[in-house]
């Protein structure tokens, strides 16, 4: 089984996939860059990392992969442990674990997994079709010098001759001043005007409004008591799945079941397998759905698992 392969798959919607018994890969949004010496630009991407501390099946690749191989739960779990103990021992033999896509692991002088992530691919679909670039300088300077050299070649030459005097057109300068402040004076009077007028009228307005409303002003004997409605509307991307049913039905029945148990259960809609899907609570924060997701698996579901998704 080509267990790299499945996780591929997740980690471009995941931010976490964990291979029970073994660790986790996990994906970090890195934001677009530029490097100043080389002018090297590269993409926004997700980061790659590994973690040995967490092993605890989640379900979500054994899930992945019982839905694409068309087998039972636990067969695809048994796959996964198989292969997990042949991956161990080739890394206590010294050998180094190679996954397409993701990156390599070996195993250091302490037997702890040291993991080199694959920088061939990139699972941040916003960043699909973006590749790093080098972009040449701009040589600015260069065209400063040309200009130097035009100056150089063509001067500019300033002579010392006096035009004549021309003296009606400074009569004809003085005219053109005289209307034009005759025309500001008048035009300043006219918006005077209007802004007076338009003062009035709202007064007029306002006194004859406020006296349609003490006409209309009435009292009910008997008023309505007030209705205060709670509208709460679930947020948060991290959704903590209780289970996915063929039939509707029978997430209405474990939605109401988990509300009695304390739980803000709701369903979440239909995945791409249609299967309706229901949740215990979303979450904003990663790892406060870790942390409620661990409680949920000690006392109430080993099963239930982490998807990371936003809602229309």
């Amino acid at each position: 089984m080509q267990l790299e392969t499945y996780i591929s798959d997740l980690l471009y919607r995941y931010e976490c996939v964990v291979v029970p018994e073994f660790g986790a890969f996990l994906t970090q949004r890195v934001p677009a860059k530029v490097n100043a010496e080389t002018h090297m630009f590269y993409p926004p991407k997700k980061a790659l990392s590994f973690n040995e501390q967490i092993q605890q099946n989640d379900g979500l690749l054994a899930h992945y992969i019982a839905d694409v191989e068309k087998i039972p739960y636990e067969t695809a779990l048994l796959k996964i442990q198989k292969r997990v103990s042949a991956i161990k021992s080739y890394l206590v033999a010294g050998e180094t674990i190679v996954f397409k896509n993701i990156g390599d692991l070996i195993l250091n002088e302490e037997g702890k997994v040291i993991f080199e992530p694959s920088t061939h691919l990139n699972y941040l679909t916003d960043a699909f079709g973006l590749h790093q670039m080098v972009s040449p300088t701009i040589a600015r300077e260069v065209h400063k010098q040309d200009t130097q050299a035009v100056e150089k070649v063509v001067p500019i030459a300033v002579t010392s001759e006096r035009r004549k005097a021309r003296p009606y057109l400074r009569y004809a300068a003085a005219a053109v001043l005289a209307l034009a402040a005759t025309g500001f004076i008048g035009s300043k009077y006219y918006v005077n005007q209007i802004e007076t007028h338009n003062q009035i009228a709202q007064e007029n307005a306002n006194i004859q409004l406020e006296n349609k409303i003490q006409e209309a002003t009435f009292v009910i004997d008997n008023p309505l008591p007030a209705v205060s409605l709670t509208v709460t509307k679930p947020v948060g991307n991290y959704h903590i799945i209780a289970g996915a049913f063929r039939v509707e039905e029978n997430c209405d029945k474990i939605v109401n079941e988990l509300k009695a148990l304390g739980f803000n259960a709701r369903k979440i809609g239909v995945n791409k397998y249609g299967l309706h899907q229901v949740v215990y609570d979303s979450y904003e924060n990663r790892l406060d759905a870790l942390k409620a997701l661990k409680n949920i698996r000690q006392n109430n579901n080993s099963e239930a698992w982490l998807l990371v998704k936003q809602l229309d």
